[in-house]
């Protein structure tokens, strides 16, 4: 599961009162137990700053705990350590011309010459990786070579340094002394925008620190004054910009150069409906191949057009052997390992395909165009219906749909507006109405605003719709328990309390009932001879060795007092009946079950909810929810 304590912080740093794990937990989208370990996680990172506080009431930001933790570790103006000297020796040798006294870094950086000749040995070797050369004259050092090397060298670096993060664009446009790189950034997303581009955020970035680079090294040079007007659209613009913005011209090589980075890292063309990408129908036989391997459904033309579009700029980094860094990519290998499993498949089929070698980095980008799809096909036919109700006069229905649709979000679609005040709500087969008219009586999806809807109303709305779909939620992990749970097959306090006796009756309830014979029951007795089946302090799972049982079921045993069970004791005996066929579908549904079982609240919850057999199902659909 992905780390989401950031979002816990922005959430929380954005509520004035207490809030609630319940309503973390519903933001977030997990449960309630994995927000306590977040909070502890920040507790932890952040001590000895208490930056969460916590009550009875929920969980609330110490903001000047917070802003104190959020600076603490921050010192980019600092230059102390080995690396940080390199990299302040590197940026300044790559200034246009400049070279540098050894004498005076001595003693500008506080350090003996000797630590600065150890310091300039780096700086050497990374230049001639870099296709440059570092010149010693006298007390005097420069580095010479292409401006391509000068700018592989410096984004090195700051990839180095910055190792799958995001570039921080402070930290570049103060080394390299440039104004206002953000308004050039927007500036330079308005261009590939307009010339049909959707933007790659984190390519952008790295692609910024290059022009950083190519900026200040162009400055005064007669290469850069005497470059003719470019041809190209996006360079046109390009050349445009870094003129207005930093009073300079690049010479030709860089700005083309600089162009074509941006063109295939920090954008990809976006394809028009009906044209066909120039890879898909190798994608469409690689695609084929990965649904038949990893049986999920990718045959959409839609994302294989996305992908080829992805995929045409991919080869064109690969061919020429720049990779573009992901700094999301450790997450989605770790958060999603089967998304992640099934883009390792797709990339090694490409490069098969096209004789090329691909990275993690561009695995990662791979498997958020897949798991993007995945995401939208798994909630295709779940969006949430809405009507909305308001009686005609002049715009305020049309009004009233404006202020509406920003708190609807973008999985509640508005079916009708109706502007009649004679709507029966009960005749409205829909998920939420919103409704201008007073209805006294009514059903529960619906929602009463004023005509043009205060925040408290937009507040209402939302607060609608997370209901519903914590019902609808609800409703499905109930119809997934009713697959395998029985109200025949739910005991309280038997008078039963030694194993074998207890399962002696759930097994003859489950053999009366057909779902198990006498040799499956003598196989779970047989197993239960072998090792005691109590899986946690509080729950017994006996079940045969076998999957031979008729169908999967679960007869289940609530001890208000505890039972001895081996050399433990259990109020919960789960007799499981294994059948073979309902392996796959059965195995989330149980190990939410057991997970219930690892927190002594919830076992205890469970207990005084249970009285009967529906007050269970209620308990435990909320328990695996939260």
């Amino acid at each position: 599961m992905a780390d989401k304590s950031p979002m816990l912080l922005a959430y929380l740093s954005r509520s004035e009162g207490w809030t609630t794990a319940s309503e973390l937990a519903e933001h977030l989208g997990v449960s309630t137990r994995t927000v306590r370990s977040y909070v502890t996680a920040v507790k932890v990172a952040a001590a000895p700053l208490d930056v969460i506080l916590s009550s009875p009431d929920g969980y609330r930001l110490n903001r000047d705990a917070h802003a104190e933790y959020a600076q603490r570790d921050r010192a980019a103006d600092r230059i102390g350590t080995p690396r940080e000297r390199v990299t302040f020796l590197v940026t300044r040798l790559t200034h246009s011309g400049v070279e540098l006294d050894v004498h005076e870094l001595a003693a500008s950086l506080f350090v003996s010459e000797s630590t600065i000749e150890a310091d300039l040995r780096q700086v050497r070797a990374l230049a001639r990786e870099a296709g440059l050369e570092l010149i010693r004259e006298g007390d005097h050092v420069r580095l010479d070579g292409p401006d391509a090397g000068h700018r592989r060298i410096v984004s090195r670096l700051f990839s180095d340094e910055q190792a799958h993060g995001l570039i921080d664009l402070q930290r570049v446009q103060d080394s390299f002394g440039i104004d206002d790189l953000s308004g050039f950034k927007t500036d330079v997303m308005a261009v590939l925008e307009g010339q049909g581009y959707t933007i790659n955020e984190f390519g952008l970035d790295r692609v910024l620190l290059h022009t950083a680079i190519a900026v200040e090294r162009s400055r005064g040079s007669a290469l850069a004054a005497e470059a003719p007007e470019p041809g190209d659209a996006v360079a046109k613009d390009l050349d445009r910009l870094i003129a207005e913005r930093f009073d300079t011209r690049l010479p030709e090589g860089e700005l083309v150069a600089l162009t074509a980075l941006l063109t295939t890292r920090a954008g990809t063309r976006v394809v028009e409906r009906g044209e066909v990408g120039e890879h898909v129908d190798v994608l469409r036989r690689i695609v084929g191949r990965a649904q038949e391997e990893f049986l999920v459904d990718l045959d959409d033309d839609a994302f294989l057009t996305r992908l080829s579009a992805h995929v045409g700029n991919l080869l064109v980094r690969a061919r020429e052997g720049v990779g573009n860094p992901n700094p999301l990519a450790r997450t989605i290998k770790s958060s999603y390992p089967l998304t992640y499993e099934l883009a390792v498949f797709v990339a090694a089929e490409i490069q098969r395909e096209f004789t090329i070698t691909i990275g993690e980095d561009e695995i990662a980008y791979i498997a958020l165009h897949i798991g993007s799809h995945l995401e939208r096909r798994s909630t295709h036919g779940e969006r949430l219906t809405c009507v909305l109700v308001s009686p005609g006069y002049h715009d305020i229905a049309e009004l009233l749909e404006r202020r509406i649709l920003p708190a609807l979000g973008d999985d509640v679609v508005i079916d009708r507006v109706l502007t009649r005040t004679d709507v029966d709500p009960a005749a409205l087969h829909t998920d939420l109405i919103i409704s201008t008219v007073p209805w006294e009586v009514r059903p529960a999806n619906v929602v009463i605003v004023q005509p043009i809807p205060t925040d408290a109303d937009l507040d209402a709305v939302r607060g609608a719709i997370s209901r519903i779909r914590r019902q609808r939620r609800r409703r499905a992990i109930a119809d997934q328990l009713l697959l395998y749970f029985d109200d025949a097959l739910f005991f309280r306090d038997l008078t039963e309390r030694d194993a074998e006796a207890v399962i002696r009756v759930l097994g003859e309830r489950m053999r009366e009932r057909g779902i198990i014979d006498d040799d499956y029951l003598d196989g779970v007795l047989e197993r239960e001879r072998i090792s005691s089946t109590a899986f946690t302090e509080w729950l017994a799972v006996p079940h045969a060795l076998t999957m031979s049982a008729k169908r999967t079921a679960i007869a289940i045993a609530l001890y208000e007092n505890p039972i001895p069970w081996g050399e433990a004791t259990v109020q919960v005996v789960a007799l499981v009946a294994f059948s073979a066929k309902d392996r796959a579908s059965f195995q989330t549904v149980f190990e939410q079950f057991v997970e219930v079982f690892s927190d002594r609240t919830d076992v205890q919850r469970l207990l005084r909810a249970s009285t009967d057999f529906p007050a269970y199902i209620d308990e435990l659909v909320r328990l695996i929810d939260e």
